[in-house]
């Protein structure tokens, strides 16, 4: 019986509404909405992409945005200065600078430059310190991350208890999720362990997980024979495979991959996410919840 297919979309639609409604009612009790800052340096056609959804997504549902569009050769010092008019903005509760800038501006410098609580990536260190120690500590929760919570708890597993196996270590998603699986409380409560592409006999400690979430960025390493019958797969990975012509308008779109089997692995797995369709959809609409929650915080509540 093929596995039950976790749709990103719907699920990430579904958390949509209900910050429509907390927009409202923040609006209506404190005449207040929520503020989203995206400052972009450059045109990186990746990363205006990017940032054109994020603010789509904000104008959907209500916040007050501004685009920020920077020249490619802004001074450093210029892009700091910008930040701090933000961070001292009361219109604005959330600020994200889009990444990767250009190689003269230090990136460290310009994370650590944001307002900790407006710092709606969760990139700053006082933030992933907030993380670390978790419960009433937390402020925000890691964009893709979140999401990945949020799939699994929504598509009805039980993580109290589980065998969670995350496989990457990176501080966008293998460390931080691995830290929100083994905190105390609902959507947790997870025994951890987490795994690479260093990690001998990698696929025995695969085959332990009640929840395997694979974060690798190496595009079908995860084989079939390495899940749990019965698992929740998450793949977080989005590999470019090739290209191929689009049936709608005829160009050419990027062939993507995730880091699991996954026509195969569906066959074993319990429920699994799709490459695309999965966990992407998730991460924007995380980063509109750490907005809404900073504006919440902002007004004391």
């Amino acid at each position: 019986m093929s596995a039950k297919i976790i749709d990103g979309k719907a699920i990430a639609a579904e958390i949509r509404e209900e910050l429509k409604k907390e927009v409202e009612e923040m609006k209506e009790q404190h005449g207040v909405v929520p503020g989203l800052v995206t400052i972009l340096v450059g045109q990186n056609p990746a990363s205006v992409s990017y940032v054109t959804a994020k603010q789509k997504t904000a104008h959907e549902l209500g916040f007050y945005s501004v685009q920020d569009d920077q020249p490619e050769d802004i001074p450093e010092d210029e892009l700091l200065n910008l930040i701090d008019k933000y961070n001292n903005d009361p219109k604005i509760h959330g600020i994200l600078v889009q990444l990767p800038l250009p190689k003269h501006i230090n990136e460290k410098k310009v994370i650590n430059a944001i307002d900790p609580d407006k710092d709606v990536d969760c990139f700053h260190p006082v933030n992933l310190g907030r993380l670390v120690i978790g419960g009433e500590e937390t402020r925000f929760l890691p964009c893709t991350p979140a999401g990945i919570q949020e799939l699994i708890v929504r598509s009805g597993f039980e993580t109290s208890g589980a065998e969670v196996v995350v496989v990457g270590r990176s501080n966008i998603v293998g460390k931080p999720i691995a830290i929100m699986m083994m905190q105390k409380g609902p959507g947790a409560n997870a025994t951890v362990t987490v795994v690479h592409t260093r990690t001998k006999d990698l696929a025995s400690h695969c085959k332990r997980a009640d929840i395997l979430i694979v974060a690798a960025g190496v595009p079908g390493l995860v084989k079939p024979e390495w899940i749990k019958p019965g698992a929740c797969v998450i793949d977080v990975g989005v590999n470019r495979v090739g290209e191929k012509k689009s049936e709608k308008t005829g160009r050419m779109i990027p062939i993507l991959k995730g880091d699991v089997d996954f026509d195969a692995a569906k066959e074993i797995a319990g429920a699994i996410t799709p490459v695309p369709g999965g966990v992407g959809p998730m991460t924007i609409t995380m980063l509109m919840k750490n907005t809404v929650r900073a504006a919440q915080y902002a007004i004391g509540k």
